[in-house]
């Protein structure tokens, strides 16, 4: 299996299908290659927007584990770890932006590359100020992620 978009949003597929029923979001899956040994990474959110306890990460872990035995997406060995998402959380819905607002957001678009704070959301339409101007984005369009740690869980 090459770490391509294609194979990614599988195994993310197939990760949600166990995680999901449990009370969490499947963020991001990143196949990675370390050492020689492959590794899949998992970023899971609680749907209750609670934090992601230790609990969570070995619930969702072991779901996950009899689905993709289940499935076999990738041939030979591999590492299956699940993480909560950590400070440079994947934003990806209207939801996850509201819960950050005021917070510095990396951000990759075409023809959008900055990190700014997010000043507003409205819909599905995520507004960051900039050097003091708007720039309106709909949500699910760009890439993101948090790009400073808060002060409190949000």
């Amino acid at each position: 299996m090459n770490n391509n978009a294609t194979d990614n949003v599988k195994l993310q597929e197939i990760a949600q299908l166990a995680a999901g029923p449990l009370g969490f979001e499947v963020l991001e899956v990143q196949l990675q290659t370390v050492g020689g040994d492959r590794i899949v990474l998992v970023r899971i959110d609680r749907l209750d927007e609670q934090p992601v306890t230790m609990e969570d990460l070995t619930k969702a872990s072991r779901a996950a584990e009899a689905e993709f035995d289940l499935r076999d997406p990738i041939p030979g060995e591999y590492r299956l770890e699940f993480e909560s998402p950590g400070a440079k959380r994947p934003l990806l819905r209207a939801r996850h932006f509201e819960r950050m607002l005021g917070l510095k957001a990396k951000v990759r678009a075409d023809g959008h590359s900055f990190t700014a704070p997010i000043k507003s959301v409205s819909g599905d339409q995520v507004t960051f100020d900039v050097n003091g101007d708007d720039v309106t984005l709909g949500a699910g369009t760009f890439q993101a992620n948090l790009a400073e740690f808060p002060d409190r869980h949000r």
